[in-house]
């Protein structure tokens, strides 16, 4: 038997099976709140008024072949009569079939109208704790993420939360409860056997569609992680436009994509093929039910057990059930869709965060903007130490300096003032308070970061600058764009402070786009600056101005400048020689130069490289 073919199982597909079904109620678990929310009563109201609105459809609609049956009794002659119908004539009968039809559809919009605003609030408030969720989510974690691949998960996965909710409560449980109610009638009304039939024709329909499904299930995740591999690197080749045309590499980019789209389109191939295997099976084992079925209820008339009516009446029964059994195969493949669209949401947010923040955490209170390094210790990986026991004081309103080769750890360390990551070893301090007992919003909050590469929004200049203190003032704006020296070059733009930077600002210069992320910064201002090779992307005379800008933003304030150009700090009040993750050397630009140390050898060296320049 091949192995993509249905009870082509072993050992490991049945642990597999076993796992995605405990997948599946993880996620029915954690969806379920959604829908009977403790903090939100009205939410309850609406599901308890749709679902009683269900039933009342449900119930209408096995009430409803009775009229077709009186109706087609009246017109044929057929006696007897039946007492409900005494007195009403065959066309009063027949408008009395089409009121109940109206009636049952009627009740199930109504149903949906009350429940849509359930079904999108659960949608609304899954998706927002994903959002915050991946923005809790450690720097460790977003450095290897898959931004194109990540984007797909959620939008599949919050599409999810809303066709779950409402078609698990609303289709479900309603086909169960009319296919009980329709079971009854042919028990009471007809014979057993028919009854028999049936639910023999019900339970193969279920077990065909659901093992086939199980089957399907694993080449649609095939297909789905083809479809993300190839969203991936149709992103990721598009955000490094640049790059592409440098090397000429459009034919290697369009051969990437094509071979991860042509292994989206083999299994989107069987994902069609099985699809039609499966309806083909249930339109089998429908049509040999309602067959018969319908040659009992035929032999029942010409045997004069039962009247035309009858036979009509079993006809619409039958039809009605195999209409939702035919729902039934849709939605219970897109069910299971959903719960794998899903779950790997709930993967996503079950992702630990490396940085957590303590139940007891207190806010930061800054007194002054001391900054302490303890023996201070520090490794992405275990087996390779970043930091081996930095200790580095910084006095309030002390600027500082570190600098060092490439691989020293002088990025790291502002990492972890920030809290990005924890240390192994050691403690950082603010003002005496380790930062590990703070809440992470008000370390955040103390501390302004110029990076070396500024990543801007693909939105205006006034937005990018005002992102750094929410309903800053125009003229707050502007005033930090001073600072920066970038208001007069935005006031020569045709569009001002309403100029589109385009996606992570590729419409601005290296230098234009580093002065706006100075200006956020100043704008935002906090106690402690953090300045990581922040005038590296500019060119001599307007590193200068911002340099004169940098040390007034700096006055009264902490700042810890990381710096690869010493010429940009020689005026700090003291610099830090970091190498191979230890201080080697510390002190002013000029005691540093008298020691002759290391320092002096990387100053001596820079000096050359520019008078060679």
């Amino acid at each position: 038997m091949p192995p993509d073919t249905p009870g082509a199982h072993s050992r490991d597909a049945a642990d597999i099976a076993r796992e995605e079904r405990r997948s599946g109620l993880r996620t029915i678990r954690k969806a379920a709140p959604h829908l009977w929310p403790d903090d939100k009563p009205w939410v309850k109201r609406r599901v308890v008024i749709a679902l009683s609105l269900l039933v009342v459809a449900k119930i209408i609609a096995v009430i409803t072949p009775f009229f077709y049956k009186a109706a087609v009794d009246a017109l044929s002659g057929d006696t007897p009569t039946p007492e409900w119908a005494l007195g009403a004539g065959a066309v009063a009968l027949t408008v009395a079939y089409g009121m109940s039809r109206l009636m049952n559809t009627g009740f199930q919009q109504l149903r949906d109208a009350v429940f849509a605003k359930v079904g999108q609030n659960a949608l609304r408030k899954l998706a927002l704790d994903t959002f915050r969720h991946i923005h809790a989510l450690s720097l460790r974690y977003h450095l290897t993420r898959r931004t194109g691949g990540l984007s797909r998960i959620i939008e599949r996965g919050v599409k999810g939360v809303d066709f779950l909710l409402r078609f698990l409560v609303f289709s479900i449980g309603p086909l169960i409860l009319e296919l009980t109610l329709v079971g009854l009638v042919l028990l009471f009304l007809f014979d057993v056997w028919y009854l028999v039939v049936v639910a023999a024709t019900i339970g193969g329909y279920v077990w065909f569609t659901f093992k086939v499904t199980e089957w399907r299930v694993k080449l649609r995740r095939r297909m789905n992680d083809q479809d993300t591999d190839a969203n991936q690197k149709a992103i990721d080749s598009l955000l490094n436009y640049e790059t592409v045309k440098y090397f000429g590499a459009e034919d290697r980019e369009a051969r990437r994509y094509d071979s991860a789209m042509e292994g989206y389109e083999r299994a989107a191939v069987k994902t069609a093929t099985s699809l039609a295997f499966l309806n083909f099976g249930q339109a089998l084992i429908i049509t040999t039910g309602l067959v018969l079925v319908m040659v009992m209820a035929a032999r029942g008339v010409a045997a004069g057990t039962m009247t035309v009516g009858d036979f009509v009446m079993v006809n619409a029964y039958m039809i009605q059930i195999i209409t939702p059994l035919n729902f039934l195969g849709t939605v219970y493949r897109e069910i299971r869709q959903a719960l794998v669209d899903m779950g790997e949401m709930f993967d996503l947010l079950e992702q630990p965060a490396d940085v957590k923040e303590k139940p007891d955490a207190a806010p930061l209170e800054i007194s002054g903007g001391r900054v302490s390094f303890d023996d201070v210790r520090f490794s992405y990986d275990a087996d390779r130490d970043i930091l081996k026991g930095v200790s580095i004081e910084i006095g309030p309103g002390e600027s500082v300096a570190l600098v060092g080769p490439s691989g020293s750890g002088k990025s790291t360390i502002g990492r972890l003032l920030f809290r990005f990551y924890d240390v192994t070893g050691g403690a950082i301090r603010i003002d005496g308070q380790d930062i590990r007992d703070v809440t992470l919003e008000s370390l955040h909050s103390a501390i302004g970061v110029v990076p070396q590469d500024t990543v801007l929004f693909n939105d205006t200049i006034r937005y990018n600058i005002a992102y750094g203190r929410e309903n800053a003032s125009q003229a707050e704006i502007e005033e930090a764009a001073r600072a920066a020296q970038i208001h007069d070059f935005v006031l020569s733009l045709p569009d001002g402070y309403e100029t589109q930077v385009g996606e992570r600002g590729l419409k601005l210069s290296g230098g234009e786009k580093q002065r706006v992320g100075i200006a956020r910064t100043l704008l935002k201002n906090p106690a402690i600056l953090l300045l990581d090779e922040a005038t590296s992307a500019l060119d001599t005379d307007t590193e200068a101005g911002i340099q004169d800008a940098l040390a007034r933003a700096g006055e009264g304030r902490t700042v810890l400048t990381i710096a690869h150009r010493l010429s940009t700090i020689a005026d700090a009040d003291r610099i830090v020689v970091l190498q191979d993750g230890r201080v080697i050397e510390e002190g002013t630009h000029a005691a540093l130069l008298e020691r002759a140390g290391r320092y002096a050898q990387l100053w001596a060296r820079q000096q050359a490289e520019d008078d060679a320049a």
